[in-house]
């Protein structure tokens, strides 16, 4: 029987960490097990826990919603999208609809959906209806629309691309020379697919330890021993803590598919901006189910720019572990699960989200005012 997470806890203890540790997590589905709980709570008081990038809903660029609404506004189709996508708000005047959501109340034909399993059975209802699929998703969703479109998709199906790489962001944070945390936990469930050997460039470029976990409190606990005990030891490797389900080379049948049917490209992050091989698009050989291509003229270039988010929306430095949720001027006042103003608020694997869900409803900003006011 492996070690409880009772059992790592006391691991953790007896590291005896004297200097503050920050640590990143780069998984929406590590951050809920952390904050539901209560692990900050609990572990060694100088050791931070950090939400890094890992919810690509927080982060599919505000183009490609605008994108998707205009085509299932303006054109006779049925737009399909995973659930958390319908609410991503998009900077436009009051009068239009500013979500995918707001699109179907004004009489769009729009659902969501759970898997590309969903869309093709929609497609294949009726195949006089065109049907476009807006998957968004890091690589994790991203192979299995690889594999609707390898084994053949109706051909009424069209798909409206927004997929992403999740280790280029940690690049990117890495090669800015401020990243912000001293070791990383890598995401389990893209490991699966894409294999751990994606993050051994943390270790061997930038002396970062490393650690891939799953995503029960236990596997993570794990994790976060492993890398705080390679900072104590002073010895730096990539450690697998989800061996279970993490193989080297990962989903190999998976990894052919994504090669086959995408290429990667550069491509823009909503309020962060264009990160280098860090998109997937659609290769010449499945053009014809390239929504892109077949509705060329809803793309708006205009909406390409850094700084996509709302005024006094803080979700791109969350995103970034630049700040935590609570940190963000809105979160919580102008901004809650119920009126999202941000990305972060909206999607279960957006940090705001997850906190707001965890019960921490604290506002530090406010809390400051509040202190100015009484003193």
């Amino acid at each position: 029987m492996g070690r409880s997470a009772a059992d790592w806890l006391k691991e953790l203890q007896d590291l005896g960490i004297d200097e503050p540790r920050r640590i990143m997590n780069v998984c929406g589905g590590h951050e809920r097990s952390i904050s539901v709980a209560g692990l900050r709570t609990v572990i060694p008081d100088k050791v931070e826990l950090v939400p890094g990038p890992g919810c690509p809903v927080c982060i599919c660029p505000e183009e490609d919603v605008y994108e998707a609404i205009q085509i299932a506004l303006n054109e006779d189709v049925t737009l399909v999208a995973f659930g958390d996508m319908l609410r991503v708000p998009v900077n436009v005047p009051k009068r239009e609809p500013r979500s995918l959501e707001q699109a179907k109340a004004a009489g769009a034909d729009i659902r969501p959906i759970a898997s590309p399993t969903d869309a093709v059975g929609i497609a294949a209802s009726d195949p006089s209806r065109r049907v476009v699929f807006f998957a968004a998703g890091f690589e994790t969703t991203t192979a299995p629309v690889a594999a609707m479109l390898a084994e053949g998709a109706p051909g009424n199906l069209s798909v409206l691309l927004s997929g992403r790489l999740t280790w280029p962001a940690v690049r990117m944070l890495l090669d800015s020379g401020k990243p912000g945390f001293d070791a990383l936990i890598a995401p389990g469930h893209v490991s699966t697919v894409m294999g751990p050997e994606e993050w051994e460039f943390v270790v061997d470029e930038h002396d970062i330890p490393a650690a891939v976990a799953g995503f029960t409190p236990d596997s993570v606990l794990a994790a976060m021993y492993s890398v705080l005990r390679q900072l104590r030891d002073g010895r730096r490797f990539l450690d697998n803590c989800y061996a279970r389900a993490v193989r080297p080379g990962g989903n190999a049948e998976a990894r052919r598919q994504l090669d086959e049917v995408m290429e990667v490209v550069d491509a823009n992050w909503r309020g962060i901006g264009i990160i280098p091989g860090s998109g997937y698009a659609l290769r010449e050989a499945y053009a014809a189910h390239d929504a892109r291509q077949y509705f060329g003229s809803y793309a708006d270039a205009s909406r390409k720019r850094v700084g996509e988010m709302p005024p006094g929306c803080d979700c791109a430095s969350v995103v970034l572990g630049r700040v935590y949720p609570n940190q963000c001027r809105l979160y919580g006042l102008a901004c809650t699960p119920r009126k999202p103003i941000g990305p972060c608020m909206v999607s279960d694997e957006g940090a705001c989200r997850i906190w707001w869900s965890a019960g921490i409803r604290d506002n530090e900003w406010a809390g400051r005012d509040r202190d100015a006011a009484s003193g």
